[in-house]
């Protein structure tokens, strides 16, 4: 990818999410959206109307905070 992080827009709808980013995919996103661990449905994901958006700001701030938790074994 070639394009400046400030030109990209910080809310993406989550079908077009890879038009500008690889990873993760659609389908893990809607994974994480519908198991909604640690929150992050209500830290990441913004609903207007009907469709459902990636603030992508909060999306790699969320990234970056469960990547220093523990891993919660059984």
């Amino acid at each position: 990818m070639t394009e400046n992080l400030q030109t990209l827009p910080d809310l993406i709808p989550v079908s077009k999410f890879n038009d500008y980013y690889a990873y993760p995919t659609v389908g893990s996103l809607r994974q994480l959206i519908y198991y909604n661990p640690d929150d992050f449905l209500n830290t990441v994901v913004r609903r207007i109307g009907k469709r459902l958006y990636i603030k992508t700001s909060s999306f790699f701030k969320w990234v970056e905070e469960t990547n220093r938790k523990e891993a919660k074994i059984g």
